[in-house]
């Protein structure tokens, strides 16, 4: 067994350990396949007001400019589907994955224990983990790692699991051995085509981000949201899941074993009226360490307006 053998499963082991759903390795190269997609995605407008996906385009597409001496680039995916409902289905909606704890928060922890684990096991092995907060084209690296395929709504899909996950990187100066990409199973399946309420979904595979439910919700930092969307919003006023819950692979989604993803006491028993007349002091004890707190207390105030508004 060779060195990159045997460091390959030492990561995978640990990461099993740490009740990661996968883990799989890419060689860290330029993105080809991937460039020029990007580059007509930014030229339709497709992200909106993000303007923070038209910097740092060849980091995007090149770990090793994001990681000096980087080789390899560890796709890691974590189960947030939760075994808790909303007790009242008219109520505005938060979607699954930021019912509890804050998965950047969380997934960093288990990167750093990783990490500190390698350092120990191999000795110097210099790198950098990434959780959904830096110039790196997740799903991209996850399928070249054969953890899924992207399906048409442009989320990842894993067979025998579904999407309800988060996809995490470590990028190491490590000669690991690379896992291949799976096949593409959403077949003829226009599911999540057809069920999105603003149809942001402009094509298989090609995601409008800027008409995206979770954009308006959580992106997009206007004083106000277009009226155009008023009544196609579905009633959720942070992120959005429609598109996963429609998905016939979803099936097959078992709830986590997280404690921190464990929803606040009281948080999916909120009606309408709770928020509506939401405090700030309240907003605080639920979100303090939330995803949710990404859009401040105004900006859901504002997305509950717009919901319960004429």
């Amino acid at each position: 067994m060779t060195s990159a053998d045997k460091y390959t499963a030492l990561i995978k082991q640990k990461a099993s350990d740490q009740g990661f759903l996968y883990c799989g390795v890419s060689k860290a190269d330029f993105l080809a396949e991937e460039a020029p997609k990007l580059e007509e995605w930014l030229r339709l407008g497709y992200q909106g007001s993000m303007s923070y996906m038209e910097r740092n385009f060849d980091k995007r597409l090149d770990p090793r400019l994001l990681v000096e001496g980087a080789k390899s680039v560890v796709t890691l995916i974590y189960n947030y589907f939760p075994a808790e409902k909303p007790a009242n289905e008219t109520a505005p909606k938060i979607s699954k994955y930021a019912y509890g704890e804050d998965y950047h928060v969380v997934i960093k922890d288990k990167l750093f224990e990783l990490m500190e684990y390698l350092q120990q096991e191999i000795g110097e092995v210099s790198g950098r983990v990434f959780v959904d907060s830096a110039p790196v084209m997740d799903k991209a690296w996850a399928k070249k790692s054969g953890a899924g395929w992207i399906g048409k709504h442009t989320n990842l899909v894993r067979p025998g699991v579904g999407s309800f996950f988060f996809i995490a990187e470590l990028i190491l100066d490590l000669e690991l051995i690379a896992d291949g990409p799976i096949k593409d199973y959403c077949g003829t399946c226009t599911r999540c085509i057809d069920a999105c309420p603003t149809e942001a979904i402009v094509a298989p595979y090609l995601l409008d981000g800027s008409k995206c439910i979770s954009y308006l919700t959580i992106e997009l930092k206007e004083a106000v949201i277009d009226g155009g969307f008023k009544g196609q919003m579905d009633n959720w006023m942070f992120g959005c899941d429609v598109c996963q819950d429609v998905c016939p692979w979803n099936r097959f989604s078992v709830p986590h074993s997280e404690a921190r993803f464990t929803p606040m006491e009281g948080l999916l028993e909120l009606s309408t009226d709770d928020w509506t007349n939401l405090k700030e002091d309240v907003f605080t004890k639920y979100f303090k360490k939330s995803a949710v707190s990404r859009t401040k207390f105004e900006g859901l105030q504002r997305n509950i307006r717009f919901l319960t508004e004429d």
